[in-house]
């Protein structure tokens, strides 16, 4: 008798061994796979032939299976005598991400649905942390994470992400420079505002078309207000580039303005957390009278 059993392994320990089965004698595992994320698999089972057996062989999609704990027998797979099992295809994700909140007043993420969502995290997904100093990182989302207590921005971490910052450049006499550029993956605190720790950030927005609004000082304050719209004043580049000095006027504050301009909607279909079936069958094309005639050696005249 053969079963088929999902189960989640929380922990374990060091030099102990578990048992998969239920530790009868002479049991053994035919087929075994972990996936981080529960993605379930579809695999193809052929049985050994028999004179009174019709179907020879069949497919079992892992998704249909309930997860239950590890000392679970599991559902019935076939009462016949397995002559080999295949992968068929991968599957995705059956578990879903995990939602992530972030508590501002202890300064740390849960998952009980306390403070700001960040979103629903997979595995490799990461933490953005922005501080105020111009420094930023990437952490995971582990609930034991131990964060800063003044921090600018912290969310869900997106690769392809564009940001917007202006700053003072202490390299340039403390001259206004304006940037654009996504954070790259860093687990270590890296400053966006230059190697000169003298520089100090004026704003930092992440909205696609940011429109910004200058206002001077003496003797400047006859030209009045001056509007930037930043995605046509410079390009994005690495978060490490210096910039574009954004006026040779006195200038007194940077203010966000009300986008005018949005981005198109994304054409391409958003990646899902169920991916799509990766169909590998060994079988391809061949009837189930093929793979009984492989099996017992059986040759055909046509």
């Amino acid at each position: 008798m053969t079963y088929i059993k999902r189960f989640n392994v929380s922990s374990v320990t060091r030099d102990r061994e578990y048992d998969l089965t239920m530790g009868t004698p002479k049991s053994k595992v035919t087929w075994f796979s972990a996936n981080s994320n529960g993605e379930a698999e579809i695999i193809k089972v052929t049985l050994k032939p028999q004179e009174k057996l019709k179907k020879l062989v069949f497919e079992k999609d892992f998704s249909e299976v309930d997860i239950k704990g590890r000392a679970a027998r599991g559902n019935q797979l076939t009462k016949h005598d397995i002559y080999r099992i295949q992968l068929k295809a991968h599957g995705g994700s059956t578990l879903g991400g995990l939602k992530v909140w972030w508590d501002p007043d202890i300064q740390r993420i849960n998952y009980d649905e306390h403070g700001e969502y960040l979103g629903e995290f997979l595995n490799n997904d990461q933490i953005l942390v922005v501080l105020p100093t111009g420094e930023y990182y990437l952490t995971n989302f582990d609930a034991n994470n131990h964060y800063e207590q003044s921090i600018l921005r912290i969310e869900k971490y997106k690769p392809k992400k564009v940001w917007t910052a202006v700053l003072w450049d202490a390299e340039n006499q403390n001259q206004p420079y304006i940037k654009r550029f996504v954070f790259e993956e860093s687990k270590k605190k890296q400053s966006f505002l230059g190697e000169n720790p003298e520089s100090k950030l004026i704003l930092l927005t992440d909205t696609p078309y940011p429109r910004l609004q200058l206002t001077f000082l003496e003797p400047d304050t006859f030209r009045g207000p001056l509007e930037v719209d930043a995605e046509e004043y410079i390009a994005v580049k690495g978060f490490k580039a210096k910039g574009k000095r954004l006026t040779t006027f006195a200038l007194d504050q940077v203010k966000e303005l009300e986008p005018t301009r949005f981005p198109e909607p994304d054409t391409e279909e958003e990646d899902t957390e169920e991916e799509l079936e990766e169909v590998i069958d060994p079988d391809e094309g061949k009837s189930d009278g093929d793979i009984r005639d492989e099996l017992t050696g059986q040759l055909k005249l046509f």
